[in-house]
């Protein structure tokens, strides 16, 4: 291991928990720094990261069932050297505990905290010797606790799982948001061979295995670098879960069709509806800031399509010169994320109930202009990366009673293994640990002529 590797984590990790930073972003740029590492230790990195922040309930709990002094009263670097060391104990069977807890020792010191040595030492050195002894709540006379600290999610989120799909269905969907998610993405259909593209990532060490329900879904594992793969600079490959796929499936939009993608940034939805338009149409890409949408344009400019416009355009204003002209609009809205949580941990400590609310009335205030641009007879596409009536159904039923739209089947549209009666009523719910797939709400309305 690279002798600064848990330095950098440790950096990580406090940009996370002190400086706000998205756990995405922050591994993000940390890899980006640091392309020469090896393949080793940017995993490692990424492991001890993601997984720290992932698990930080279940850690947290222990820290405090060995430490004198509580994990919310310590200093915040205290806390993430403990955090992290404490995930590669209980968590990562690979990495000797010696190692893990000298090293804790060793950086204590460094970041100038010599007086503290002794304590992370003594800390850890007990959470070694009892790590298969670990008090956890009881199941049964404590089952919120037990779940929160089991699956380290937040209570109150636990609880209002509870109430909306009950106590399987909850602990399924606990159970995969710590399973970890394939990188998956888009094989560019128009104008490129397949076996080629397939051939250059393999060509390059990738293995490349099919992902389901959409034939151009495909995940790859064993690559260091994304950005680095001669598939993904030629703009053949486009990283994207399969729910956010099918949105392109459920809008089934036709050549020469002039679709509106009202909150576009970084772009997958519009590419996959711009291939499946094979060169022709439109779609106008929109997002609300210039930084935004240069991410939209440098996709779209990698793809090479020349049927996307990005556009900087508040969702929020209404633009009269869009009204009943577009012939799809796309409304992949803001959300609490909830469906994603396997993929960005940190969701879940920042969501609140509150939260939740306002971003279900965000969302409203979009779609009343976006409803506004559907021509009669087209259609809307609605849909959230998240769980949850609040911010789906509710929120379709809404549209429903107060503007000219029907929900319309969407089995046409969707692998036979989808099929239910709410895709025949127009909406589909993926869920975490029932489907193979994130968290997605996607409903297809049509516009009354």
């Amino acid at each position: 291991m690279t002798e600064n590797t848990r330095e950098i984590i440790l950096n990580v990790l406090l940009e996370i928990g002190q400086g706000g930073e998205l756990s995405s972003n922050a591994i993000h740029d940390a890899l980006a720094k640091y392309q020469y590492f090896s393949k080793r230790d940017r995993a490692f990195i990424t492991r001890v990261c993601e997984g720290t922040v992932e698990r930080r309930i279940e850690i947290d709990y222990i820290i405090d069932c060995f430490s004198s002094v509580p994990v919310a009263k310590m200093k915040p670097v205290i806390q993430e050297i403990l955090r992290s060391a404490v995930y590669q104990i209980r968590f990562m069977g690979g990495i000797p505990d010696a190692a893990a807890v000298n090293e804790a020792v060793r950086l204590t010191q460094k970041k100038g905290f010599y007086n503290l040595k002794g304590f992370v030492n003594g800390v850890l050195r007990a959470i070694v010797r009892k790590k298969d002894e670990i008090p956890y709540p009881d199941e049964h006379e404590e089952p919120i606790r037990y779940l929160s600290v089991r699956y380290s999610m937040p209570e109150w989120l636990i609880m209002r799982w509870l109430r909306e799909f009950g106590p399987y269905l909850t602990e399924w969907m606990l159970e995969a948001d710590l399973e970890e998610r394939p990188t998956t993405v888009r094989i560019k259909t128009d104008r490129i061979d397949r076996q080629e593209i397939l051939g250059s990532l393999r060509s390059q060490g990738v293995t490349v295995t099919h992902a389901p329900y959409v034939n151009y879904a495909y995940n790859l594992t064993d690559y260091n670098y994304l950005p680095a793969l001669h598939a993904f600079q030629k703009g053949w490959i486009f990283p994207q879960d399969v729910s956010s796929m099918l949105v392109a499936e459920v809008a089934a939009p036709r050549q020469g069709d002039y679709v509106i993608d009202v909150c576009a940034a970084p772009g997958g939805k519009s590419l996959g509806i711009a291939d499946k338009m094979g060169g022709y149409g439109m779609i106008e890409a929109r997002d609300l800031t210039e930084d935004k949408v240069a991410l939209i344009r440098e996709n779209v400019n990698r793809a090479r399509l020349i049927n996307v416009k990005p556009r900087v355009c508040d969702a929020l204003v209404f633009d009269a010169d869009s009204e009943q002209k577009a012939d799809v609009v796309i409304c992949d809205l803001p959300c609490s994320g909830l469906g994603v949580i396997a993929r960005k941990a940190d969701i879940k400590y920042r969501i609140t109930p509150d939260r939740i609310t306002a971003l279900a009335e965000l969302q409203k205030m979009i779609l009343k202009n976006a409803l506004r641009y559907v021509r009669p007879g087209g259609t809307l596409v609605y849909s959230t990366c998240t769980i949850g009536d609040e911010e789906n159904m509710a929120n379709v039923r809404w549209i429903l009673e107060h503007y000219p739209f029907e929900l319309e089947p969407l089995d046409p549209y969707l692998p036979r293994m989808l099929h239910s009666l709410a895709t025949r009523e127009g909406h589909l719910q993926l869920m975490p640990g029932v489907h193979d797939a994130d968290g997605f709400f996607i409903a297809r309305l049509k516009r009354k002529k």
